[in-house]
This record gives structure tokens, C-alpha cells and sequence, in this order.
């Protein structure tokens, strides 16, 4: 079966975003989740009091009440994940793992629900049945075999729950390894690294509310209308009241630019749209640090005039007095930043640097948001510690309507890392689950994401653990991932659907079904609640509500627990001991562990039980500074040499710049369907977004078809093929196509400075023609 359309097609979009467009994608997946009159209640019980967070974004919620509080991404989320299709052993029975291997990551997650633990069976090429004991005695019997438990690797995605991610991070850390690489390290690692030296925590310091107090709000390398579209609502209002909204983004996207809210009948009815934005910019693909440059050495003169001729003052003087530390240092900086250097690197002229300069000048409070088009490059954390400079100068950290916004993706990603899903904890988590359960924690740091992956390589690694996700996609240098997994001994997948990272197996492979969000949990103690944390650092009740399609499916909680009873007994190597089993009977429990050992969470169960949940808090929000000084720390970080690794080229200059992002009926490595609504895709993936002018410069014709090679110099070819040339609104010298589609193009060492996030959003490469050349139908 092929899901692919034969004939793909391309018309621009000139709708606004959202509006009947969404409805009918809502519609679509509604229907096509083969089990409506379920999903229907389950949709409207979708992030509301005593219903389930939606399995999709981390974008909080209005604390207003509403009858429908998902967007159309969450709906294509929750009818995904409650799906009516089954992946059973008789499926397993029609299908080889070889067969399994040629179909398209699309097709393989269409199939459905995974209801029961498989074994693979090397005989036979296929996931054969096996008992849930088995499977957790196989795990534990691989890792004792292990000479350290640094042999293995404990992966874990953003959606898993934080009681889940919990007792993973316990049963780990007991086990002796702090190895957690984890999605984050592949999106916003950049931010927790910058953010955690300048302002003391990895985390946005805005709420929602704080959206409808800002007079602009800058939205930075972000694509909301496909990425998290319920910002779009914040946006709109603001809009309307006459906020200020900038949008810093490359490709013009239409859901940065206009927006047809469908709750609002009259806009509907009445076919209008909202703009969503007072300046578009769209600065060069990591030219972002030398716009946010540009705008302080604006600000910064207009301060001297200021100064000179006794008006009101630019920065904010008792702030920084107050607060700050490494002002002058960044001054300095910012003078001997040339203004030639900061046109050439920003791709924006100096006039238009100044216009964005000045509405941030003329905004009294402002918020600044950004996505994985900052966190993607190689000089990310430099760029992310500029946009904090930036706010430290007029004090847009720690009052209503200001403050610092990374947009999350995955919905608990920030949960996780709350919980300790991290490769390099800070000792007062390692000091606070010593002194609760009296084992001695592991201090030395652990493995991120390319670090696990260059230790299964290299041999060093030989168990693969992954809680949730789709490793093999989701990686960069998809060749060396894939490489990477195939030499473990044992690969273990705790999953809801198939997916790739189920056909790229070691040695022994299990995949063990586990619950989704929309399900039901129930566990001895009565039906259980998990608990996320959204991007504003609200603490939420999930309560699934749709029953389970498989008796033998287990929750993530529960199938965490198995694995650690099964390898350590029923206690870690301590004085309190802990009951792994007893501890899932009633995830009330679990939230008690949390309490003692997480800051914030103290009273975890009486707090939940409050409408909308409760806010964690955030110490920079309240002018807090947990850094290493007790201050606010400006960083004076020179301009880039180069926007591009300097390893990319070999001396070869690239005839692009790509970029790798998702398509509207996407989010993160599962594909919802072949179309891209807003940029006018229709039934293909396999496409490259360049400007007009470079398809004639680089001697191609729109439609002909193409292979992207990477340009890297470690003599390692890196090419996919078969890509249609569409000619789109790019600006000049750069490209655009949709992953993980284009992950084999990234090169595993290229990763940003001190935070090892796959440098995606700036890959040199050169195109060749495609030998079996067509045309867009």
C-alpha cells in the first residue's frame, strides 16, 4: 500500500491563516481517525480542567474557560494518537522487518495503535509476541552483562509525563549513569545554556497573561502558524489593541502575516482576517545575532544622545545598576561591532535595522519570543545570550507585559528536564535525591544526543533505551544514526505507533506499547493522572479519556517501573527503599517523591487540584538572578567570522543555504499527511524551496528535479535525491525542505558551540541534477 500521491502539485496560498482551511484539517482528521463519535468527546475534553493535555505543542493555555481549547495541530495530535487502526502480531505476521523498512515514515505511523511487547526474531526477519516479563527480564539481563552502565543510553522524548520521566531519571541515576540524551538537545538546548549563565534558569520567564501586557513582541526564527498555532490567538489581540508585533523569519509565512480565528463566527462568515504583524523582516539564516546587534548599537546611540542633550534615557539605568553585571564590557563590544559587517551578516539593510530598532525603543514593556530557527546554528547560544543583552538594556526581564519567551515544541520537554532528564545535572538535584532515597548519585556528566550517538558507534554503547520518540528520524546524519543503533546489542522502543526507529534495530530489539495521553491510565489505586509543564511553567492534570485498544498496552510510568524492578529488585542500592511496583499503583505516590526532590513542587497533589493547574514560578521573573555572580550577566560575544560552521565548504563555496523545517501537516518527525496548506504543497515532501533567480542562476529550470549533497570536510558523502525545485519566496542564496526528509544532509559534528544542537538551519550544500528528471504536474 502506497500512501504517496503520484502527481504533486503546487498553488500558492492565498488564504489567511487558520480559518475554514483549519476546520476542514480538523474535519479530515476527525474522520479519518477511523473512530469519530470516540474522538469527538475526546476533542472536547482536550486541555481542560479534568480532560488531557494535547499530545501535541507545549504552548500554554488562556486562563479563560472555553468550550474548545485545541487548535487544528492539537486535533491532527489527539486523532492520531486515538486512532481506530491496530498494529498488532497479525500485522507483525503479514510484514517483515525488511518490507516494513521500504515504506515511508507516513505510511509506517498510519497503521496505527502498537497493542502488544514484540521480540525481534532475526530468523525470521519479523516482531514476534512476547510476555511483558520476558521482555523486562531481556532488558535487565543486557544491562548487567554491561561492564558499566555507561554502556548504555537512556533516551527520552518530550511528551513523556513527569512522573514518567522521574522514576526514569531515579532508576537511572541508581543504576550509575547520567546518560540522557534527550529531544531538547535537538531543539532548545542552545536557550537552556544561555538562558541558565545570563539569567540563572534554562526557561522562558513570561506567562501567558504577560502577552496581553506587552506593547511589542518580537517573534524570532518561529513559524507559529504551523508550529504552535494557538499563539497565533496572542498575537491577534495584540494586534488589535495596538501592540506592536515584529516577525524575524526568512520565509514570509503566511501564518506570520494574517489570521481567521474560527471561534469567531462573524470573521468567518464575513471571510476577513486579522493581520498578524506590524514589520516582517527576514534576516540571513543565522544572521539574527548581527540584527539584535544592529538594534542595541541603535539603542546605544540614542542613549548618548540622550545623554548629551539631557532627554529621557534609552536604557534603563536603576535596572541595570540594580541587576546587571558585564554592561561595560558589552558596550564595548557593541562599538567595535562595524555597521558594514552588521548589514552583510543580518541580510538587512541599515535602514531596516533602525525601524526595528525603534519600535523596540518606543515599547515600554517587551516580549521576545524564539523557535528552533535561533537554536539551530552554530553560534546559537551566542545569538540567544544577545537577545537577553537586548532586554537587559531597557529592563524587559521581571515586570508584566516583558520578558524572555522560548517556544517550546514537544508538550512536556520542559517537564522532562525539570524532572532530571538531563546529561549534566545540577548537584542540588543529585544532593536532594542523595538525601531522600540514600543513594549515591552519579556526578560525572552523561551522554547528549551526539555524544550517545558517536559512543554506539564507536562500540562504547551497547544498549539503546528509548522512552517515547522516533530516535532515528529525529537525529541528524541519519546514515551514522541509523549506523549507530544497528550496533547495539539490544534497542528497546517504548511507543504508541511504528515508526522508523522500530525498523533500525540492534542485535535484539523490543518494542513495548505503551498508553498514549488520550487513554485511559488505570493502575491498582483507580484511573491516574499524569502531569506536564507547559512553556510558561504551569503544571497540569492529564486525565485520559478514551479506553485503551489493547489490555496488553502499559503506561509509561508503569513500564519505567517494570524495567527498574526487574534490574535492580524492588529497591535501588540504598537506606529508604524504594517499591518500584507499589509506587505505580497510585501515581499520587510518585508526585510525593517529586515534592521531596524538586524545587516548586512542594504540596505537588493539593496543588494540582486547582483549575488550569499551578505556575512553578521562575526566580528571573521575579528579578532573581541564580547565576554564578547573584546578577543579571551581559556577554560580550564577538560577531561570527562566519554564519556557517567553519568545517562546512572544504573551500567550496556552497550554492545554498539550507534550512530543514516542517511541514503544516506536521509536527516533529510524524507526518500527519502530504500537504503543506499555507506554502501550497500538495501530495509530496521530496521538494526544495529556492528563490526563482537561484534556480537560474545554479542553470535549473522550476520543476526539475535535483540531489542536495552536503559540503562538509570529513570526505563523508552526504546526499539525498530526487528533489522537485520550487521555485518560492526565498530570499536569495538560501533554500528550504522538510525533514527528516533532509536529516541525512546534517553532519553529526556539526553542532552548536557548548550546546550540541544539530546545526539544521545552516547547512552548505550544492545541487546536482537528478537523472531521472521531471516536472511538476
Amino acid at each position: 500500500m502506497s500512501l504517496q500521491t503520484p502527481h504533486p502539485r503546487y498553488r500558492p496560498y492565498q488564504g489567511a491563516a487558520a480559518g475554514w482551511g483549519a476546520l476542514r484539517g480538523v474535519a479530515h482528521a476527525w474522520l479519518d481517525s477511523k473512530q469519530p463519535f470516540k474522538n469527538l468527546r475526546a476533542l472536547l475534553k482536550t486541555n481542560q480542567h479534568g480532560g488531557f493535555d494535547c499530545p501535541g505543542c507545549a504552548w500554554g493555555d488562556s486562563p479563560e474557560d472555553g468550550r474548545v481549547k485545541f487548535c487544528e495541530n492539537g486535533a491532527k495530535a489527539v486523532n492520531w494518537e486515538a486512532s481506530g487502526r491496530r498494529v498488532d502480531a497479525a500485522f507483525f505476521a503479514r510484514h517483515t522487518v525488511s518490507q516494513l523498512r521500504e515504506q515511508s515514515d507516513y505510511w509506517l505511523e498510519y497503521q496505527g495503535r502498537l497493542t502488544e511487547p514484540m521480540r525481534y526474531d532475526a530468523a525470521s526477519d519479523r516482531y514476534l509476541p512476547i510476555g511483558w516479563d520476558d521482555a523486562f527480564a531481556l532488558i535487565a539481563q543486557h544491562l548487567h552483562a554491561l561492564e558499566s552502565p555507561d554502556q548504555a543510553e537512556f533516551y527520552t522524548s518530550g511528551r513523556t509525563s513527569n512522573e514518567a520521566a522521574f522514576l526514569y531519571q531515579l532508576f537511572v541515576r541508581s543504576l550509575g549513569s547520567n546518560n540522557f540524551p534527550d529531544c531538547s538537545n535537538m531543539c532548545h538546548e542552545a536557550s537552556s545554556v544561555a538562558l541558565g549563565r545570563a539569567v540563572g534558569v534554562g526557561k522562558g520567564s513570561v506567562t501567558f497573561a504577560d502577552f496581553a501586557e506587552a506593547d511589542a513582541i518580537f517573534v524570532l526564527g518561529q513559524n507559529p502558524g504551523t508550529n504552535h498555532p494557538r499563539m497565533l490567538d496572542p498575537l491577534r489581540e495584540a494586534v488589535a489593541r495596538g501592540a506592536q508585533v515584529v516577525c524575524c523569519n526568512p520565509l514570509r509565512e503566511r501564518g506570520l502575516e494574517r489570521f481567521q480565528h474560527p471561534q469567531h463566527a462573524l470573521e468567518m462568515l464575513g471571510n476577513g482576517s486579522a493581520p498578524l504583524n506590524t514589520a516582517y523582516f527576514r534576516p540571513h539564516l543565522g544572521g539574527d545575532l548581527a540584527m539584535l546587534r544592529g538594534i542595541a548599537k541603535c539603542l546605544l546611540a540614542w542613549e548618548r544622545q540622550a545623554q548629551a542633550g539631557g532627554g529621557p534615557a534609552v536604557f534603563d539605568h536603576a535596572f541595570l545598576a540594580a541587576h546587571s553585571i558585564g554592561l561595560d564590557d558589552y558596550l564595548q563590544a557593541v562599538d567595535a561591532s562595524d555597521w558594514g559587517q552588521l548589514v552583510e551578516q543580518s541580510g538587512l539593510t541599515r535602514e531596516e535595522i533602525d525601524q526595528a530598532a525603534r519600535i523596540y525603543r518606543n515599547a515600554e514593556r517587551v516580549i521576545i519570543c524564539w523557535a528552533m530557527g535561533i537554536t539551530q546554528h552554530v553560534h546559537s547560544v551566542a545569538i540567544i545570550e544577545e537577545i537577553v543583552n537586548l532586554q537587559l538594556l531597557r529592563g524587559n526581564i521581571g515586570k508584566p507585559g516583558a520578558g524572555l519567551c522560548p517556544v517550546r515544541g514537544h508538550s512536556n520537554v520542559q517537564g522532562d528536564r525539570t524532572m532530571g532528564i538531563n546529561d549534566r545535572p545540577p548537584a542540588a538535584l543529585l544532593d536532594a535525591l542523595e538525601r531522600r532515597f540514600g543513594v549515591a548519585m552519579p556526578r560525572a556528566p552523561g551522554h547528549n544526543t551526539v555524544e550517545a550517538i558517536e559512543a554506539m558507534l564507536a562500540g562504547r554503547s551497547r544498549v539503546f533505551i528509548g522512552l517515547g520518540g522516533n530516535f532515528a528520524q529525529a537525529t541528524p546524519d541519519s546514515a551514522r544514526s541509523h549506523q549507530a543503533l544497528r550496533n547495539c546489542a539490544l534497542t528497546v522502543q517504548i511507543s504508541t505507533k511504528l515508526n522508523r526507529s522500530h525498523l533500525t534495530h540492534g542485535r535484539e530489539a523490543l518494542i513495548l506499547p505503551c498508553l498514549g495521553r488520550t487513554d485511559i491510565d488505570r493502575q491498582a489505586g483507580g484511573p491516574q493522572a499524569v502531569t506536564v509543564e507547559d512553556t510558561f511553567s504551569m503544571i497540569h492534570a492529564s486525565y485520559g479519556q478514551l479506553e485503551p485498544c489493547s489490555p496488553l498496552q502499559r503506561s509509561e510510568p508503569s513500564i519505567v517501573a517494570g524495567i527498574a524492578a526487574a534490574t535492580l529488585g524492588r529497591q535501588p542500592l540504598g537506606s529508604r527503599p524504594v517499591d518500584w511496583l507499589a509506587l505505580v499503583e497510585d501515581y499520587a505516590r510518585i508526585r510525593e517523591l517529586i515534592a521531596d526532590c524538586i524545587p516548586g513542587f512542594e504540596n505537588f497533589n493539593q496543588r494540582l487540584q486547582h483549575p488550569g493547574g499551578f505556575y512553578l514560578g521562575n526566580p528571573a521573573a521575579r528579578r532573581e538572578w541564580r547565576t554564578s555572580s547573584g546578577r543579571a550577566q551581559f556577554s560580550a560575544n564577538p560577531l561570527p567570522a562566519s554564519l556557517l560552521d567553519p568545517r562546512a565548504g572544504n573551500g567550496a563555496a556552497p550554492d545554498l543555504i539550507l534550512q530543514t523545517l516542517r511541514s503544516h501537516d506536521q509536527y516533529n518527525t510524524t507526518i500527519y499527511g502530504l500537504d503543506d496548506r499555507y506554502r501550497g504543497v500538495r501530495g509530496q515532501r521530496e521538494v526544495l524551496f529556492v528563490n526563482a533567480e537561484d534556480i537560474r542562476r545554479l542553470g535549473f529550470e522550476p520543476g526539475q528535479r535535483v540531489d542536495i549533497e552536503t559540503l562538509w570536510n570529513d570526505g563523508v558523502e552526504r546526499r539525498v535525491c530526487g528533489f522537485t525545485l520550487l521555485a518560492y519566496d526565498v530570499p536569495p542564496g538560501q533554500a528550504a525542505a522538510y525533514y527528516p526528509e533532509t536529516n541525512p544532509l546534517v553532519p553529526l559534528q556539526s553542532h552548536g558551540r557548548e550546546s550540541f544542537t544539530p546545526t539544521s538551519k545552516s547547512i552548505a550544500v550544492r545541487l546536482r541534477a537528478h537523472v531521472a528528471d521531471a516536472r511538476i504536474a
